[in-house]
């Protein structure tokens, strides 16, 4: 890697080179995202490879273009990004779980649909990399969260290459494209999704999704029974699918939504555990919302009652929010943290 030459497609800077020069020349270098970029010098990258026994070992390749998903090369992303130090396991996990065959990544990299990857961090990394998992979780403030969903994102684009009319055919794409990372709750009253998929207790884990976008979803006004709190989420997750589907006919897959404590506690309060929550979703078949729908499912809403995927996270408050899925089909994938330090590490 070079000082800076436009001919080098990872262009390493000097400490004192000008900011904005250095903001051209990565735009000119096809690394850009849109929006300003912590300019990578010897010592920041020093610094996220730090402890790090074999960077340049593959994790496997990245479509569209079949980049090379190496520890070296997300952590440059991994600093153009804003991260700390400590944020290169997690991307390059999140990256890694990404190769899986049924993730679908070249689909949902270079659909003209609107998904983004999103990345969930469950266990201590998310109190050791200080994430927000609490008020105003999927929105601006906090580093930890904004910059490694940011990083994710970079690294498809700069190492898979799915960029605007070269991979990335979005006819419009998504804010959460630039980024879109949360922290489940590490107090929950329910199993953490890690836990419901085998990761050990106080491992840290990453999972990964392609979303379509978030939607706002409220209780009934009778909002103190499980019914009221998730009949509107049932109507949420059917409207979804039936809308995102072009009218056809579809695999069941997964569905997913994030409970706010406030009401994931309501609902233990009253009884229900998570596996009662994800059956009376799979088995909602007629949904009445008074005064505004009603819901008549022509088929299930997911594969099995596992397949709901329940978060918890958020501040305090009655909003929940559900996350459609891509249409076009991924399969969500859960993976524990790799350790990089080992050089014989999976």
């Amino acid at each position: 890697m070079s000082a800076g030459l436009d001919d080098d497609p990872a262009p390493v800077f000097p400490e004192d080179a000008d900011f904005e020069a250095v903001q051209a020349a990565l735009t000119r270098a096809g690394l850009a995202d849109g929006l300003p970029q912590t300019p990578p010098t010897a010592r920041r990258l020093a610094a996220m490879l730090a402890g790090v026994a074999a960077p340049d070992r593959s994790y496997g390749q990245l479509f569209p273009m079949m980049g090379d998903l190496t520890p070296r090369a997300v952590a440059y992303n991994c600093v153009l990004a804003g991260c700390a130090p400590g944020a290169l396991p997690i991307v390059l996990t999140a990256a890694n779980a990404c190769t899986a065959p049924d993730f679908n990544l070249l689909g949902l990299l270079t659909t003209t649909g609107t998904p983004a990857i999103a990345l969930v961090v469950h266990g201590p990394a998310v109190q050791a990399l200080g994430m927000n998992a609490g008020i105003n979780c999927l929105g601006p403030g906090n580093r930890a969260n904004a910059t490694l969903g940011r990083a994710l994102s970079l690294v498809m684009r700069n190492i898979g290459g799915a960029k605007e009319e070269i991979g990335d055919m979005a006819t419009m794409g998504q804010p959460g494209k630039y980024g879109f990372c949360l922290a489940e709750a590490p107090d929950g009253p329910f199993p953490s999704l890690a836990d419901r998929r085998g990761i050990p207790d106080g491992v840290s884990a990453v999972t990964v999704l392609g979303v379509s976008g978030t939607m706002e979803v409220l209780p009934l006004d009778e909002r103190d029974t499980p019914e009221a709190i998730l009949r509107p989420v049932a109507a949420a997750l059917l409207a979804a699918r039936a809308v995102a589907g072009s009218g056809r006919v579809r695999p069941p897959g997964e569905q997913a939504f994030l409970f706010p404590p406030e009401l994931a506690a309501a609902v233990v309060r009253a009884g229900w555990d998570l596996a009662r929550v994800q059956a009376y979703l799979m088995d909602a078949a007629s949904i009445d919302m008074p005064g505004v729908a009603r819901f008549e499912r022509a088929g299930p809403l997911a594969e099995a009652p596992g397949d709901i995927l329940a978060i918890v996270t958020g501040g305090p408050g009655i909003k929940m929010t559900c996350l459609p899925l891509w249409a076009g089909g991924s399969v969500t994938q859960t993976r524990a943290i790799l350790d990089l330090e080992r050089s014989d590490a999976p």
